[in-house]
Parts: structure tokens; sequence; C-alpha cells
């Protein structure tokens, strides 16, 4: 997962650009970059750490330009080194650079065919140089000293016809403008923005709108499937459609995880959802369990607070913070080794013993992945006091890996992998277990059917691939290379799987 952000001006853009990349932080920690285009000259700084670590101010003066775009990454499989660091970058044709959010997964074979038929270099074991250096060789194959807005979607839709797998992507070509496209399922989310300045129309494309609320931008719309805008270098806006089919299928895991809670991804309010999301898990457990003995309600910060005060109105009882996160410590199932997951838990929470002691709590995560954090919470819950400990999941058991941009773990290091519930509970050491059901939190997501999008990308819970593209070998490779002992440093046999990393 990551974060991505283009900004086309008439003033500097660097410190719009940076803080976007702030506001978009939650995206990924590992690496954070910024290119900026001056006249015909562009400007680059990228680097392994957050962005506040990455800029610091001999950068920012450097990062001179109208226009330019950014990136916060997480690492995989693949390496964390910088080289693996975004944007990217091409001189031919024209010269180009690209930021990426999301995972090809046809990218072994796209890095063959640069290779033999397109006589293209990768330098890394990113799927985004592969998304690059496809894009470049698209508009190169055109054979045209000077290009347009046709041009430019002719070759996304080359793109489209190319890749598989989910994206969302902006770029920059030098001397011509800003382009940014979406993949043909729209499984990746990326909007765009306008403000209005005496220069004229400015535009910010960003993974999501939060990062166009920090930067005064309004609001246009999100890019549909398989659809590019291109801004040129006057500042005139084209759009077009370049997929030849498309259907749109958003990641769910969005709404339950991923996105801030005050974003807008593909017109559904992010907390208006994660709250219906606890209204549905009330509904449960009023169905399936009336006599309950709940004597509160604890979020495990942040993510599952709004589901949680939902769930605790709807039950009538009462609702209490009884977490204090450092907010200094990064996302846990998302890092690399089970020892340094176990470490960061306890350096992440602190619990309030005075609001556990003596009582029955139903604690509220948005979602259990490898259970490594839902283990220790219970266990911290019980040493603070509690008599019993219940855990209510806001999404569904996560069974199966995410291929399209989320670095879900191997299949068999997540807890629900091939166990039932009752299993599930038993290794987290919880007195009770619930989990939402898959449609309930669609229900939740599209707002009982109101919302324009008809299917999620659901896959990490029922094993249903939306670009039914993925086949069991590729599965098998996968598990190799995202399961624990990969991401310590075994490197060995990664040549034979390169393209199935998800570098972000």
């Amino acid at each position: 997962m990551c974060g991505i952000v283009g900004i086309f001006g008439y003033s500097p853009v660097n410190q719009g650009i940076y803080e976007a990349l702030m506001v978009l932080q939650h995206r990924g920690q590992d690496a954070a970059g910024i290119v900026t285009l001056d006249g015909r000259k562009i400007h680059l700084r990228k680097d392994n750490g957050l962005a506040r670590d990455v800029f610091r101010t001999e950068h920012m003066i450097n990062l001179k330009g109208n226009m330019g775009i950014g990136h916060v990454r997480y690492p995989t499989a693949g390496s964390s080194s910088s080289a693996e660091a975004q944007p990217f970058y091409v001189n031919s044709p024209y010269g180009i650079t690209l930021a990426h959010n999301g995972n090809l997964t046809n990218a072994d074979e796209l890095k063959g065919d640069l290779y033999r038929e397109d006589l293209r270099h990768i330098n890394t074991s990113s799927d985004s140089e592969v998304l690059l250096n496809v894009f470049a060789h698209e508009l190169h194959s055109l054979g045209k000293l000077r290009i347009d807005e046709n041009d430019v979607f002719k070759a996304v839709a080359a793109v489209h016809r190319r890749s598989r797998g989910g994206y969302a992507a902006v770029a920059m070509i030098i001397g011509y403008g800003m382009v940014a496209f979406r993949d043909p399922h729209g499984i990746r989310p990326i909007v765009f923005g306008k403000r209005e300045t005496d220069q004229g129309t400015e535009y910010m494309i960003a993974s999501e709108s939060v990062a166009l609320d920090s930067q005064d931008f309004e609001l246009v719309r999100d890019l549909a499937p398989g659809e590019a805008i291109y801004i040129d270098m006057t500042g005139k806006l084209h759009s077009c459609v370049c997929a030849a089919h498309t259907e749109h299928t958003p990641c769910i895991f969005e709404f339950v995880y991923f996105a801030r809670p005050d974003s807008i991804i593909d017109d559904i309010f992010v907390h208006k959802a994660r709250s219906r999301m606890g209204a549905k898990l009330a509904s449960k457990i009023q169905r399936d369990w009336p006599d309950h003995d709940i004597d509160v309600v604890i979020p495990i910060p942040d993510t599952s607070r709004t589901a949680a005060l939902a769930l605790a109105n709807a039950l009538g009882v009462e609702y209490a913070e009884g977490f204090i996160k450092n907010r200094y410590i990064g996302r846990t199932f998302i890092m690399p080794g089970q020892q340094v997951r176990r470490k960061s838990v306890r350096q992440k929470l602190n619990a309030i013993d005075s609001e556990f002691k003596d009582k029955r709590v139903l604690l509220v995560d948005d979602s259990i992945v490898r259970g490594t954090t839902s283990q220790q919470i219970v266990q911290m819950a019980r040493e603070a006091g509690a008599t019993r400990v219940y855990f209510a999941s806001a999404a569904p058991p996560v069974k199966h890996p995410n291929v399209y941009g989320i670095d879900m773990p191997s299949a068999h290091e997540l807890v629900a992998f091939n166990r039932s519930i009752e299993e599930v509970q038993e290794i987290i050491g919880a007195d009770r277990l619930i989990f939402q059901d898959l449609e309930d939190l669609i229900a939740a997501v599209k707002k009982e059917d109101k919302s324009a999008v008809k299917r999620f990308d659901t896959a990490v819970f029922d094993g249903q691939y939306v670009t039914g593209d993925v086949s069991p070998q590729y599965l098998e490779q996968l598990e190799l290379i995202r399961n624990d002992s990969a991401k310590q440093g075994d490197s060995s046999g990664a040549d034979v799987v390169i393209g199935l990393h998800n570098n972000r």
C-alpha cells in the first residue's frame, strides 16, 4: 500500500506535495519521494524513512518547479533499500517520472517482455518500475517527436491491455504535462481536485481526498476504472476511459483499515461506512448473543474507534477509551518479522487499568490478520484487571492474501487460514470472538445498495480475485516471498519470483 500525489500549479509545489505526503503517511512509512519539474529539468529527492525525515530544508529548496509528484511507500518481501523508493524516472522517451500504488499480478511476464521485446532494462524488483517502462515504451512506439493528449491516452490504453492487477499511478512527461490513470477494475483509490487562482486553475491528484482537503483543493471526483486524465502544459485537463472493458470493484479493505476515516472514496464516506460496520456488528451480537453480559466496549486505536462507538450505542453499553497509543509506532501487521511485531505491540499500546478492572470487556478491532496484536491486547486487558475479555472484529476472518497492493502475509501466517472461529478464539485467548459477516460488511460499505459501486474486491475474505488471473501457482510463489523468513533477509531464489513483489 502506498500514497501518491501530483500537483499542477502556477507557483512552487514542493511544500504542497510535502504536506500532502504527511497527510498520506498512514499509507506507507518506509520511504518517501518527491520529484518536481522546473522548465525542462527535474529535481528528485527520495530515501528511506518518514516524509518528515527524508525532506530537510536543503532538499525542499532544491525541489523547484510548479509541477511535481510525490510518493510514500511501505516494504513487503522486496528490498526496502532506497533504490526501491519512488518516484522512478526514465529518460526515454521525453523523460518520464512515475509514482504508483498497487500491484501488477503479471509483472514477471511484463519484465521478461520488456527485456526481450522492448529492449528495456529493469534495475529494481519493483513492479512500479515495470509499469513506468511499459508506459514509456508505448509512448515511444508511437514514433512521434511531439505528442498530444490522444497519444497519451493511446499509451495508457496499451498499458491497460498489457498489465493486470490493481494500480493507480501519477506521472509527469517532461515538456508535456501530468497524467494519472487507474486500473480497469478501479481496485486502488485515486481522486483529483481543482483550485482556482489568479493565474488559472490548479489541479491535484491523490490517493485519498484528505490530501486535497489539506491543500484547499476542491474534490472533483474519483477517476473511473480504466480512466486517464491528462493536464497539459497550458493547464487544460483532458480525460478518457482508455480500457475496453471495465468493472468497478474497489478494494473493500480500504474502508475497513487503510483509508483515513475523513476520506471519501468512490463517493463513499469512510467514517460513515465504519460506523455502519459497528451497527451491523451490534445487530449480530443481539441476534446471536442476546443475553450478553458486556459491561464496556473498548476500541483498539485508532482505526476501530468509529465502529466501536456505533456498536456500543446500538447495544446501549458504555463506551470507553482503554488504551493509550504511542503515535510514533507504525502499523504492526505490515512490519517485517514476527519478533518485531511482538515487540512493537507493547510499545504501541498501554492499557488504562481503571477502564478494565473488574469489568467484562468487549474489545473491538477493525480486523484480525496474523493475530499477533489481538493476542497481546487480550493479555493486556486481563493484566489490567478485566474479568472477561470478549473480542469483536469489524471485518470477517482474513483467510487469503491480498495480491493487489496490500501486503497481507502469506496464507499460512494468517491466523484464520484453515481455522474455525473457535480455534482463532483460543489462539488469541479471548472468552468469546465475534467476526463481522461478509454480507453485512458489504452492506455497510454500500449503504444498502445506495452506492454506485455494486461489487467490491473481497478476496482477502472469500478468495475471489476480481481480475480472474490469480492462479494457485501464483499464490504458491507469493507464499515464498511473503513469509517471515523471506522478510528477514532470506533473498535466495528471489530472482525466480521477480515481478510478484508489491514493493510499496
